[in-house]
C-alpha cells in the first residue's frame, strides 16, 4: 500500500497565519470599541439610588436656580442637554418642545424640570438665547447655563470630543433629594421618552 505523503506550501501556512492574526486585531478593535460605549454609558458620576449632587446655575435672564431649592418643594426633572456644541442641537429642540407640549402633565405630577444648557462660556448666554426663545416655558420650567462645563463635570457628563459638550440625560430627583430615575445616552439620541419620566413621577405620589 502506498500512502501519499501531503504536503503544505509555505505560502498557504504564512496566508492562514496572516489571515488570523488580522482576524484577532478586527475581534481585538471591536472589543475596544464596545468598552468605550459601555464606558460612555456609565460615565455619570451618580445613579439611581445616589444623593444628587448640589450645583447652581443662572437663567438668560440672570437669575439663580438652585437644584435643592426646588426639590424641597417637588420632585425635580432635571435634564442635561447638548447645549452649544457650535450650533443648536436638533434633537434637543425636539427634546425640550417635547416637554413643553406635556408641560400640563408634569404640573399634575407636581414636578418642576430643570433644563440645563451647557458649552463654552464665550456667548453661551446669547446661544441660550436663540435656543429659548422658540419656547414659552411655564413657571415650573427652568432653564439654565452651564458656562464651561462645571454641572456637567460635576455628574461626570462631560463628552469631551470636538463638536461635542455633555452627554444627553435626565434625572429625576425626588423631594428628598435622592435620584430616582438616570438615563444617560451615549449618542446624540437615545434620550428618556416623557411616558417613562411620568410613570417614574406618578410613583412618587
Amino acid at each position: 500500500m502506498f500512502i501519499k505523503k501531503l504536503s503544505v506550501s509555505p505560502t498557504v501556512l504564512f496566508k492562514a497565519t496572516e489571515n488570523e492574526t488580522t482576524m484577532k486585531k478586527l475581534l481585538l478593535i471591536a472589543f475596544i470599541l464596545l468598552s468605550g460605549i459601555v464606558f460612555a454609558q456609565n460615565s455619570a458620576n451618580v445613579t439611581v439610588g445616589d444623593q444628587a449632587l448640589p450645583f447652581s446655575g443662572k437663567t438668560v435672564e440672570g437669575n439663580k436656580i438652585q437644584l435643592k431649592d426646588l426639590y424641597k418643594n417637588n420632585p425635580v426633572v432635571f435634564v442635561m442637554l447638548r447645549g452649544w456644541p457650535g450650533y443648536q442641537c436638533p434633537i434637543c429642540t425636539k427634546q425640550v418642545g417635547g416637554l413643553v407640549e406635556d408641560a400640563k402633565k408634569f404640573q399634575n405630577a407636581d414636578a418642576s424640570v430643570l433644563m440645563v444648557y451647557p458649552g463654552p462660556s464665550e456667548e453661551l448666554v446669547k446661544h441660550a438665547k436663540e435656543f429659548a426663545e422658540d419656547f414659552t416655558f411655564p413657571s415650573h420650567f427652568y432653564f439654565i447655563l452651564d458656562p464651561d462645563y462645571s454641572i456637567t463635570n460635576l455628574y461626570g457628563l462631560r463628552w469631551d470630543a470636538p463638536n461635542e459638550t455633555a452627554y444627553p440625560s435626565t434625572f429625576v430627583v425626588n423631594k428628598k433629594g435622592e435620584i430616582v430615575f438616570a438615563k444617560v445616552s451615549s449618542s446624540h439620541g437615545g434620550r428618556a421618552e416623557n411616558d417613562e419620566i411620568l410613570r417614574v413621577l406618578n410613583q412618587l405620589k
